[in-house]
């Protein structure tokens, strides 16, 4: 059985999480506040139950498989379900949802071993990403490795916020990093992330030091960290690492929206986006710095 932890979601065949064709396992929890969170409903280390109305035909069968058997919640949930996640299973209409579970690292092995022919076709292999993986040290460490001895290459997605000693006890198990740096303004990223940004920055140091494999994601938000001068700090921090790294702008997405409403999750306030430049724009500045920059 080994050690457990708390996931949201897996995604096999994931192709934009680390080379080749990958199985990205996406942690539950998260120490920063990103107010652009892609997954705000991995934020929280609780776990979520959802009813999706617009799909619920109100046929009565999580009423009839719940342990509550509660007719008269049909379209919400219990105040005191169990999340057992009975009716989930059952729904015929899929309009039931529990984000965030507790998982075996027998589980997650035995899900990832099935997609080994994948792997070693694409040079594909195993990515955690979340919320924050190294939010979950313990579990974490286990996959990786027990990824090594099955000779699955791990990556490793993260905020780069977590403490040294984390960060040291999970790296010589991880083939690759991908590395946020959300926002280079002190006062910015606190603004907009609820954390300080000196820990991230230091951590990065270390683990260029260390000689990691290492690309940096940067997503691009409008308004907040896309500006001439920020990506002009963005390019001198890296530009002062031991080693010149390559760059990946990520879009802001819109669909977090309809997961906040979802989730109950209130949506932090962020600049119009046409106050901002295109990716584009971005790519362009740091390739003019000399960086390999890429967009997924």
């Amino acid at each position: 059985m080994g050690i457990s932890g708390k996931i949201f979601d897996i995604k096999p065949y994931a192709l934009h999480d680390g080379p080749g064709i990958r199985t990205t396992l996406f942690f539950k929890g998260c120490p920063l506040r990103c107010a652009w969170c892609h997954n705000p409903e991995s934020i929280s280390f609780h776990t979520h139950f959802v009813i999706r109305p617009d799909r619920c035909i109100a046929c009565g069968t999580c009423t009839q498989i719940c342990p509550q058997h509660d007719p008269l919640r049909v379209s919400t949930p219990h105040p005191t379900c169990p999340l057992c996640g009975s009716c989930i299973e059952a729904c015929p209409a899929d309009a039931r949802e529990l984000a965030g579970r507790l998982v075996s690292e027998d589980e997650i092995i035995h899900t990832l071993l099935q997609s080994r022919p994948f792997f070693e076709a694409s040079g594909g292999g195993a990515t955690f990403s979340g919320g924050e993986p190294l939010a979950q040290p313990d579990f974490l460490l286990a996959l990786l490795k027990r990824c090594q001895k099955e000779s699955i290459h791990t990556t490793i997605d993260t905020s780069g916020f977590a403490p040294r000693h984390t960060l040291e006890s999970v790296a010589p198990f991880a083939q690759l990093f991908l590395f946020d740096l959300k926002v280079m303004d002190h006062a910015l990223h606190k603004k907009y992330t609820n954390a300080e940004n000196g820990l991230i920055f230091s951590n990065l140091i270390w683990l260029v030091e260390q000689k990691a494999e290492i690309i940096i994601r940067r997503p691009v938000v409008p308004g907040v960290n896309d500006s001439e001068q920020e990506t002009k700090h963005l390019g001198e921090f890296l530009l002062g690492l031991k080693r010149k790294l390559p760059i990946q702008l990520i879009p802001l997405h819109t669909y977090q929206k309809s997961k906040h409403a979802l989730f109950g999750i209130p949506q932090p306030e962020l600049p119009p986006q046409e106050r901002g430049r295109a990716p584009l724009e971005v790519a362009a500045q740091l390739e003019g710095m000399g960086f390999d920059v890429s967009t997924p």
